[in-house]
Formats: C-alpha cells, sequence, structure tokens
C-alpha cells in the first residue's frame, strides 16, 4: 500500500498556527493540503501525523471532519512519529508531505512514486538537487528504509528531520531525484513566512483551478512577476540549519 503521511503541527516558531490559517474565506492550508492530494492517481490511503500536544488537538478534529486518520505521537522525535504512524496503519511504502505545502502538485507526487516504482531507489524526492520549487517537495521510502532510519539515527536534526539519516547515509542508501526540465528552485511557495501567506492567498486567490497545479502558478507568475519578489528573499533550510545547531550541542554533551 502507498500511504501518504502528513506531518501536521499547530506549533511554529516563525508563523504560529500555520497549519489552520485560513487561504481563502473557508480553506486551511491542511485543507489545501488534502485536497491537492486527493487528486494523486497512485496514493492509496493518506494520513495526518501531529503531536501528542493539547495545542494539537485541534489538527486532530480537523482531520475528523476532513474524514482522514489521524495519529498522535512524538512532537520533536518526528522520526518516531513516521515510524510508529506508518506500523500502525500498515503502510509498506511512505510518501512524505509537510503541512508548509499547501499548493502540492498532484501530478509531482505521482512522477516522484513513479520513478520510485519503475527504477531502483530506496529513497525517491524533487529535492536532493533542487529543480522544483520550494513547497512542491515530495519523498517515497520504504517501511523498511524508515525502520533502518529509525533504528539507528542519533543526532537531533536526523531525528526532527524524518529522511535526513537517509540522506546523511549516501553510501549506504540508493537515493533517486527527480529533475525537473528547467531548474526552477529559486521559486518559493512554501508557508514558512507572513511573506509567503501573502504570496499563498495571492495565487489562490488568482488562480480558480482544483486543484492548483505547478504550471498553473507558472503562467500566473509569468503575467505578474513582480509576484516571485514577495518571498524571494527568505533563506532556505531554516528549519533544519536551527537543528545542526542542535547537534553541535549534543556532540559537546557526549564528549564532556
Amino acid at each position: 500500500m502507498i500511504g501518504c503521511i502528513i506531518q501536521a503541527r499547530m506549533g511554529s516558531s516563525r508563523l504560529p498556527g500555520k497549519t489552520l490559517i485560513k487561504l481563502d474565506e473557508n480553506r486551511s492550508t491542511l485543507d489545501f493540503v488534502v485536497n491537492q492530494l486527493s487528486f494523486s492517481t497512485l496514493i492509496n490511503k493518506t494520513v495526518i501525523a501531529t503531536t501528542s500536544l493539547e495545542q494539537d488537538d485541534i489538527i486532530e478534529k480537523n482531520a475528523k471532519t476532513l474524514g482522514i486518520d489521524c495519529f498522535r505521537g512524538s512532537s520533536d522525535d518526528v522520526l518516531d512519529r513516521y515510524y510508529q504512524c506508518a506500523k500502525k496503519f500498515q503502510i509498506n511504502t511512505i510518501v512524505r508531505i509537510t503541512s508548509d505545502c499547501p499548493l502540492i502538485d498532484p501530478q509531482i507526487v505521482d512522477d516522484v512514486i513513479r520513478k520510485y516504482q519503475h527504477e531502483d531507489y530506496d529513497y525517491v524526492t524533487n529535492t536532493l538537487n533542487r529543480s522544483y520549487p520550494i513547497g512542491t517537495d515530495v519523498e517515497i521510502f520504504s517501511f523498511e528504509i524508515l525502520e533502518k532510519a529509525w533504528q539507528k539515527a542519533i543526532l537531533p536534526s536526523e531525528r526532527e528531520h524524518v529522511t535526513l539519516f537517509i540522506k546523511n547515509k549516501k553510501l549506504d542508501f540508493k537515493l533517486g531525484d527527480l529533475k525537473n526540465n528547467k531548474n526552477l528552485g529559486n521559486l518559493r511557495w512554501t508557508l514558512d513566512r507572513e511573506e509567503d501567506l501573502n504570496l499563498i492567498r495571492k495565487i489562490v486567490a488568482k488562480v480558480n483551478k482544483n486543484p492548483i497545479l505547478m504550471n498553473d502558478i507558472l503562467n500566473l507568475f509569468s503575467i505578474e512577476p513582480e509576484l516571485i519578489k514577495i518571498n524571494e528573499h527568505i533563506p532556505q533550510n531554516e528549519g533544519v540549519l536551527k537543528s545542526l545547531k542542535k547537534d553541535n550541542e549534543f556532540q559537546k554533551l557526549k564528549t564532556d
């Protein structure tokens, strides 16, 4: 079974509550993620994986409204949350999506899945050598690979960022990267800051399609290129860089 696990929580240092922020009059970020993914032709099941913290009770309630199963687990050890979720729902092939990608393109999701199915890889993504916009991120891997990471990952960054251990151990795993025919890695429609929210709301208001695909957004940008400037100054991978600082503290404690 190919199961999509959507990572979601209310806690965010840069944009608190972003998972349930309204992107239009009626729909939240999470509503958009679930709806966009519903157009995938290859995903068999979708589960929302949130934390056991009280502040995330509302995410479980929202999942029920959407008719989606919800798993609750560790807030900090997201790798364990994914592992326990996949184990509970017997998902043998995991598609990882984060809830800060409300405009995830289901066609790109299916392209990543097909590459994984038809080629000999342990892990496939479209982010290793980024050529797709930030906010269209997809990862796929087997339960066995997830279990290996769960058993062996030690660093705080590798426990928080689910697949970082896999990417750090390139010699142990065969990694596949889906490449776009044009490098669009400088574009960004993920949701991490107020500027991102501003841009995404404009996209949603201007693109009257369901689902909203990457090419729809590119067409909008060609007509209104000034939209790109709204969030182009935001640095990439802020969350990972923050976690790497925790690794340094962790290593110091081990040597003291």
